[in-house]
């Protein structure tokens, strides 16, 4: 059977496709990988990968192998983890991934109690796109995940946090800051701006002006909320904003309204997953309920799902 430092090799040559970063990223020596997975390629009769000196690049076998490899990496992660836990709490690195419209916004609020409650715990935050955040998740980049749901995977669980509202925030100067609220019918044809493709975002604003016959700018694509807030303020559209955003960022800002909808509620759904084949799935249940409360007293106006006691 090959050894746990071997396919630690092998995927890491699978995402760098060069020997010199594959061990950087390892810690060790080129001389030290490529004499590694020559050995496990001949224990396992099998080439997994091209070698030439312009490219490297894994044979089919070789890319079944890493996605196994992948698995049984994250596996044996859960395993030192929860012997470093005594099998009764969080401890040592957590990898958690999150997409950038969440994670600036709640993590400041609910980082002091993790400490507290975790003391020996070191958490290893990497923001991705949410497209991609379950996919890393089941391949071993991320131990858990928050993310909007849902998630369709038969081998993730998902823990619904909150509710998050979405505010439609429109410059001082356009015609509808001055409604207290708006009707569906007042978006007809309006300037909507929104995140780009691959943003869960964007696909929920354009589903909404498809619904109220507002007009998506795709010539005006945000990177960021902080980009779509700029453009809201220099008149370009009006946008739909995620409440931890709206909260957290829009408070002092001068330049821009919120503005409800009537008769309509628009939210988000935020939730925690986690591989069904975790090892830590008590811990992950204790650490929604800990969100959860933190959720309650920072953002009262959002609907907290399951239980926070």
């Amino acid at each position: 059977m090959p050894n746990l430092r071997q396919l630690e090799y092998l995927v890491a040559l699978s995402e760098t496709r060069h020997f010199r970063r594959a061990a950087e990223r390892s810690n060790t020596t080129q001389p030290t990988v490529s004499e590694q997975l020559k050995a496990l390629e001949t224990r396992l009769g099998a080439q997994l990968v091209e070698r030439s000196k312009s490219k490297v690049l894994l044979t089919p076998l070789g890319e079944q192998v890493v996605e196994i490899a992948r698995r049984m990496l994250a596996d044996a992660n859960e395993i030192r983890a929860l012997a470093a836990s005594g099998g009764s709490e969080l401890s040592g690195v957590l990898r958690l991934g999150l997409p950038p419209t969440i994670g600036p916004y709640l993590l400041p609020f609910v980082i002091p109690e993790l400490q507290r409650v975790y003391p020996g715990l070191k958490l290893y935050v990497r923001e991705e796109m949410p497209s991609m955040l379950p996919g890393a998740l089941q391949d071993g980049h991320f131990d858990l995940i928050m993310s909007l749901l849902p998630v369709k995977s038969a081998e993730l669980i998902d823990e619904p946090l909150f509710r998050e509202p979405l505010s439609l925030a429109v410059n001082n100067n356009h015609r509808l800051a001055a409604h207290g609220r708006v009707r569906r019918e007042d978006l007809a044809q309006v300037d909507v701006l929104a995140l780009g493709k691959g943003h869960q975002l964007h696909d929920a604003v354009l589903a909404l002006c498809d619904e109220f016959g507002a007009r998506l700018r795709f010539d005006y694509e945000g990177t960021s909320l902080d980009t779509l807030r700029e453009m809201v303020a220099m008149g370009l559209g009006v946008t739909f904003l995620p409440g931890l955003y709206v909260k957290t960022m829009l408070a002092r800002d001068q330049a821009i309204n919120i503005v409800e909808l009537e008769g309509r509620s628009i939210y988000r759904t935020v939730g925690l997953i986690w591989r069904r084949t975790s090892a830590r799935q008590e811990s992950y249940q204790s650490l929604a309920k800990l969100l959860r409360l933190q959720i309650q007293e920072h953002f009262p106006e959002f609907s907290v799902l399951g239980h926070a006691n």
